[in-house]
């Protein structure tokens, strides 16, 4: 499975921003599609998922109420809607995939990991 993630870019504080996952290959075992987001000197943290049949999802407590990870299945295309963006938004933000895990907020579950792309909140 190859995951490639696109859409970031520079905002300003109070902007929107969708973020996109294209995947591509061996997509039918996918359980679960997630994305994470990373800022140099910290540790690669949980954002949000969404089980593969879009049964389930699951956010980050510090992000719920503005991101909204959604998935098109004609295209197997994942987004992450982000409204509101705030500096502390400012991270690369990377997609991800399991086969089993489904919805989970923990990093080691993900086999399969997009680029990333960066998001940058300023004004």
């Amino acid at each position: 499975v190859q995951l490639q993630a696109s859409g970031g870019g520079l905002v300003q504080p109070g902007d929107s921003l969708t973020l996109s996952c294209s995947a591509s290959g061996r997509t039918t075992g996918l359980a679960g599609m997630a994305w994470f987001r990373e800022v140099p000197g910290k540790e690669r943290e949980f954002v949000a998922a969404r089980s593969w049949s879009g049964l389930s999802q699951y956010y980050a407590d510090s992000v719920r109420g503005r991101f909204v990870i959604s998935r098109d299945e004609s295209t197997k295309m994942t987004y992450l809607q982000i409204r509101k963006l705030e500096a502390d938004d400012t991270a690369v933000y990377y997609c991800a995939a399991n086969t089993g895990a489904g919805v989970n907020w923990y990093r080691p579950a993900y086999e399969y990991w997009g680029q990333g792309t960066l998001v940058t909140v300023s004004s």
